[in-house]
């Protein structure tokens, strides 16, 4: 009911951002004699805010033509390499040509980038792609919105998505570096896990887990003590809600986007607010550039997707209410995971100092989970100065964070060099 209510709302609306968006051209219309005015500015900048704050936000594009190698400009082409209904694989296919000729003999090693399925779609990891893409051959996990996906295509849970990481792990090949941003931390831990149980050759050869909640008790933020502090009924009966007929997932039950959206809102209400006020003076007066910085963030993190209830419920109850993955006892199709069978997969964890989402520890816990790696394979830090989203995007993410995650790869990119590293002491804290 209360999804039908919002798309409700959203339809009633639709005339007056209609409305708002003609008077917004029209008292900024060359032609309007009074379009100088401090009375149509304000308006105008009134009427647009309206229209902004009322939308539809679409998935995001990705908006990466190209990146720069050695200096020399190379096409980026996102293509498909795998897909399911519940997720494509994006290679950031660079131009062979241009690729050989900037950067000569050097082989560049595979990524994948494992991105959050908690509301946000996949390109909220823009800036952390843009970042590998000079000197690594660059794949992402694309999920689906649950409200996108037909019933016929049936249910997706938290072992479905184990399974999808470990098929796409498989697809690139050997010797593959996976990397966990926030959310699918412990799935991948699981599926490193399986498939090093199986001595799977394509196990990958570095795991980096970033601003993660391996094990949620520790230094436990608002959203763990909420997610504590409620049954799973709860969330079933408030949370949980059915897909209206107009979308192709028509009557599969969800954890809508705008949920998570408010939670997320809700969490910076005043931060948001500020960020719209000083939208509306920029626009007032005119600052384009100001006015475009608040576009491209909020065309981004406005734009939301739905979860199957399978895979909220069990998260819920696995992560952060049983902690099956900090204590090895999440099951997997009738299967107990034991993280201690990784022993070839070197390790690095990253946390922000000031994550209000995974506090500090939550991440750094999978150190001790993996007691398998030697710990001259293992390497933990914790960046400065940076909330959750700092950890994988931004100006730090780019100058302090990369780096230290590019020099890990490079350290452990062959059983070779990782052979050679088990004789050195771990570094904790450090590069």
């Amino acid at each position: 009911m209360l999804y039908s209510l919002y798309e409700l709302g959203h339809m009633s609306v639709a005339p007056l951002r209609i409305a708002a968006m003609m008077q917004s051209s029209m008292l900024r219309s060359p032609f309007n004699p009074v379009a100088d005015t401090d009375v149509a500015r304000a308006v105008a900048a009134a009427s647009e805010l309206f229209e902004s704050v009322t939308r539809r936000y679409p998935k995001p594009d990705w908006k990466l033509p190209f990146t720069k190698v050695n200096g020399v400009e190379v096409a980026v082409t996102p293509e498909s390499e795998w897909s399911s209904p519940w997720c494509e694989m994006i290679h950031f296919k660079r131009d062979a040509d241009a690729l050989r000729s900037a950067r000569g003999d050097r082989t560049d090693p595979s990524v994948l980038l494992v991105a959050p399925m908690s509301g946000h779609y996949a390109t909220l990891l823009r800036g952390t792609v843009e970042a590998f893409l000079p000197e690594h051959e660059v794949y992402i996990t694309d999920w689906s919105d649950a409200r996108t996906v037909p019933l016929m295509s049936g249910r997706f849970d938290l072992n479905d998505y184990v399974d999808h990481i470990i098929a796409m792990l498989r697809t690139i090949g050997p010797e593959t570096h996976v990397v966990a941003v926030c959310q699918p931390g412990p799935a991948v831990l699981a599926a490193v896990s399986l498939m090093s149980a199986d001595n799977d050759p394509c196990a990958p050869g570095t795991m980096t887990i970033m601003g993660s909640p391996i094990d949620a008790r520790k230094s436990p933020t608002t959203p763990n003590k909420l997610a504590e502090k409620r049954d799973l009924d709860w969330f079933r009966k408030n949370m949980i809600h059915t897909v209206p007929a107009l979308y192709p997932g028509a009557f599969r039950r969800v954890y809508p986007g705008f949920l998570q959206l408010a939670s997320f809102m809700g969490m910076n209400l005043a931060r948001h607010v500020d960020a719209h006020n000083e939208y509306f003076q920029n626009l007032v007066k005119g600052d384009g550039d100001g006015a475009d910085k608040h576009r491209e963030f909020y065309d981004e993190y406005l734009a939301v997707m739905d979860l199957t209830e399978e895979f909220y419920i069990q998260t819920l109850e696995d992560v952060f209410q049983r902690y099956s993955f900090a204590k090895n006892e999440f099951m997997h199709r009738g299967e107990r995971v034991d993280a201690r069978a990784i022993a070839n997969t070197a390790l690095l964890t990253v946390e922000g100092e000031n994550d209000d989402i995974s506090g500090i520890g939550q991440t750094q816990a999978a150190h001790a989970i993996c007691a398998g790696i030697p710990e001259a394979m293992q390497r933990d830090y914790i960046q400065p100065g940076v909330g959750h989203y700092g950890v994988f995007s931004g100006r730090r993410f780019r100058t302090e964070v990369y780096p230290r995650v590019r020099d890990f790869m490079r350290t452990f990119q062959s059983p070779a060099s990782r052979n050679v590293q088990r004789g050195k002491l771990r570094v904790v804290g450090g590069s």
